[in-house]
């Protein structure tokens, strides 16, 4: 893809609902008696919360245990990779650099207080990520569409530099 081609692909960044700041306090949460693993003041019928995820189960000694900071534009977390999640030497495999964008979408559309799964994903890959880096992951919602949540997320170095960007579409499960 040409730089100029990912204009046309990337929807401007909208909220599809304006978040209050009590979405992403940890303290007022658990203030209500609910934890950093499941922060919701609603059930999660088809999709609960687990402690033992991938990417951000508290639970998982083996997993990547990131911790995701919303705020109105979104959800953060830092990431540095290492050796372990590499497939080439000095280049982490693009299967778990995929997993953590779709993760920050998914954490984008839970703190927007909305149950949906992923169906749809893509991710451009703009550089190559090594072990050690100092990363950036962020995901956000575009639109609520229905049933239909549209999602982006970015991966990025301290400098700034994209080194993947994803879309992903969500769908709110019936009943």
């Amino acid at each position: 893809m040409h730089e100029d081609d990912s204009a046309r692909e990337q929807p401007a960044k909208t909220s599809a609902r304006p978040p209050s700041q009590s979405d992403y306090d940890i303290g007022a949460l658990a203030a209500k008696g609910q934890s950093k693993t499941s922060p919701l003041p609603f059930s999660r019928r088809h999709a609960p919360l687990n402690p033992n995820c991938v990417v951000c189960g508290v639970d998982n000694q083996k997993g990547l245990q990131l911790e995701f900071q919303g705020d109105p534009d979104g959800v953060d977390a830092a990431w540095v990779p290492t050796e372990e999640w590499e497939s080439f030497r000095g280049t982490v495999h693009g299967g778990i650099i995929t997993t953590v964008l779709d993760e920050a979408m998914s954490k984008a559309v839970i703190a927007c207080n909305w149950e949906a799964l992923t169906v749809d994903l893509r991710v451009r890959f703009r550089g190559r990520v090594a072990p050690g880096e100092k990363l950036r992951v962020h995901g956000w919602v575009v639109e609520k569409q229905r049933r239909r949540i549209l999602t982006e997320a970015s991966l990025v170095t301290g400098t700034g530099v994209e080194r993947a960007h994803a879309w992903a579409t969500f769908l709110v499960p019936r009943g």
